[in-house]
């Protein structure tokens, strides 16, 4: 998340907004986050190739994880500086490993749990990630982000 900030930070106030070519930030935000995974993928492939195995076909699918794209439009949207493009894309990624921890964790327990059949499975976790929701809605109501 943070590198994929850096970079379209710069192309965006770089290239996009001196040649005024705003229009085409989705595709070249995409072309770039895509270009980047390609090489992060090489570079794991090449220097660590136990991580490399390891992350086997989610790696690639990091290109699809729309948070990614989502804090590069949030970046422009807030006309965020590079220090504070990089302090939010940081934060947004501890906050989103909190949050898939915290399914994982769910996930398991509701795996284990006495829970009736007909709600086994898919129909308890959607209940659950409202849940979760709700409680993190709270968290705004707490900073008055309201």
């Amino acid at each position: 998340m943070t590198l994929a900030a850096w970079i379209t930070w710069t192309v965006f106030n770089v290239v996009l907004l001196p040649l005024n070519l705003v229009f085409l930030r989705t595709a070249v935000f995409i072309l770039t986050i895509a270009s980047l995974v390609q090489l992060v993928e090489m570079f794991l492939k090449k220097s660590y190739r136990t991580l490399y195995n390891a992350l086997g076909i989610y790696l690639p699918l990091i290109t699809t994880n729309c948070a990614i794209l989502g804090i590069t439009f949030l970046n422009i949207d807030n006309k965020f500086n590079l220090l504070n493009s990089t302090v939010f894309a940081i934060g947004t990624g501890f906050g989103f490993t909190l949050v898939i921890i915290v399914f994982a964790a769910i996930r398991e327990r509701l795996d284990m749990a006495p829970i009736n059949p007909s709600l086994k499975g898919y129909p308890i976790s959607f209940i659950a990630a409202g849940l979760m929701a709700l409680a993190f809605l709270g968290f705004g109501g707490l900073f008055g982000l309201t």
